[in-house]
């Protein structure tokens, strides 16, 4: 893991676990913290496995930190400032050598807690006691936080979730349409995959949000909910005064979510050095840090070609293109199965069957998983939506119509979350919820 240069922004300095580590203004807690060479952020909470960085969205729980006293941080979304404090959790004496470790060596093929010693009188009252201490998740925080500051009500017409493809198209629709959406954005920019995701048109130009739309960026939104006043959206946003929250009203709700990192199964796939491919494109496109000189690339879809023209348009030279998918992969490609990955704190090498079954093995210095998405349907399902299995997919997905209408009235679904496909497919997918929503 190194920065690459030209680096312009200005430095500063964080603690960490008594060490200063140099950070770059703006960039989350994960990035200053690879970049100085720490790989193992966390310990996995039953077998206190190494956990690094995977998806840099905030989607998973490998770099939770404490942060200034706080539990269960994301590293990954926490913007440095100049004194943070960071300490590592889940683990002792430490997160490197941590004595609850031997429990993924003492059971390699699981532990069953919940009826381990079960029917033996003693033994099962101080197994019950030891699992209730362990399966917590970081310590109280050492101070009472601040009184938070009061809610900000919002009303409006429209409000889209999410500002991808799907969303900015959307609401360039719109707002076109006489109608002023209130746009919500958990990242501190606009784009979704156009800006995140290895531009897979080749171009790097950075959208803007149109014309005539109130954007809300760096917010949210974790629930749909009722209350005296009728149906809310509750977000937060989070800005250098802290985290407030937003009551938002809306008589129609697109959600424009996207998806979570998928994952190809193989042994040892949990390991730092493992990224998703968003999360490698991230790094490398918006915060100028290259995961690795020599990674192995693994997956389907345009995504994995156009990471591979992304790492050597930066100078890397990836070592394995491997296609997992069903068919011959696209050109530059190799079809295989991963098999497990290798490295104990961070990847060094990665083993696969290639189209003949035959087992090798590959050296590299990272390994990015590139798949489409799994629809992130949590705030559609609290809506009332109903979720099913998609074969087609091979996931479960909402049930949405084409024009993005569901059968929860006022609740709208476009892009990734719908059903994963192309930046324009999305785009296309955005305009016809944004047309229903207009001719309501």
């Amino acid at each position: 893991m190194r920065r690459l240069s030209p680096e312009t922004r200005p430095e500063l300095t964080i603690d960490y676990e008594g060490h200063p580590v140099s950070a770059r203004e703006g960039e989350p807690a994960a990035c200053a913290l690879l970049a100085a060479g720490e790989t193992v952020f966390s310990r996995s909470i039953k077998y206190h496995r190494p956990r690094g960085p995977f998806c840099m969205a905030g989607s998973c729980s490998n770099c939770l930190v404490r942060i200034d006293g706080v539990p269960n941080r994301f590293a990954c979304q926490t913007p440095v400032r100049h004194g943070m404090r960071i300490e590592r959790q889940n683990a002792y004496p430490s997160v490197k050598v941590d004595v609850f470790s031997s429990i993924d060596w003492l059971f390699p093929k699981g532990m069953d807690h919940h009826s381990m010693f079960a029917g033996v009188p003693v033994a099962e009252k101080v197994m019950a006691t030891v699992a209730r201490h362990l399966s917590g998740l970081g310590l109280l925080p050492d101070a009472a936080p601040p009184l938070p500051r009061p809610p900000e009500r919002i009303s409006v017409d429209v409000a889209v979730v999410g500002a991808g493809a799907a969303g900015l198209a959307a609401a360039e629709v719109l707002a076109a349409g006489g109608v002023a959406p209130l746009v919500l954005e958990q990242e501190d920019c606009v784009g979704g995959r156009r800006v995140l995701d290895a531009p897979e048109d080749g171009s790097t130009a950075a959208p803007s949000s149109p014309a005539g739309v109130q954007l809300r960026l760096a917010t949210s939104v974790l629930g749909l909910y009722d209350d005296e006043l009728g149906r809310v959206l509750l977000a937060v946003q989070r800005d250098p005064e802290g985290a407030r929250v937003l009551l938002i009203q809306a008589r129609d709700v697109l959600f424009a979510v996207g998806g979570h990192a998928s994952m190809v199964p193989f042994e040892n796939n949990d390991i730092p050095g493992v990224f998703s491919g968003r999360a490698a494109a991230d790094l490398l496109r918006r915060r100028r840090l290259l995961i690795g000189d020599a990674p192995a690339l693994l997956g389907q879809g345009p995504q994995l070609t156009a990471l591979a023209r992304l790492f050597r348009a930066e100078g890397a030279a990836p070592r394995l293109v491997l296609h997992t998918g069903a068919g011959t992969g696209p050109e530059g490609t190799m079809q295989g199965v991963p098999v497990r990955a290798h490295g104990r704190t961070w990847v060094h090498g990665l083993a696969y069957r290639d189209a003949g079954r035959r087992e090798r093995r590959v050296d590299c210095d990272a390994i990015v998983v590139s798949l489409p998405p799994t629809p992130a349907f949590e705030l559609l399902r609290q809506a009332g939506v109903k979720i099913s299995y998609r074969p087609e997919l091979g996931t479960f997905a909402p049930e949405v119509q084409p024009e993005g209408r569901t059968a929860v009235a006022g609740i709208w679904a476009a892009g990734d979350v719908a059903r994963p496909g192309s930046a324009a497919e999305a785009a296309g997918s955005g305009r016809r919820a944004a047309q229903g929503i207009l001719a309501r």
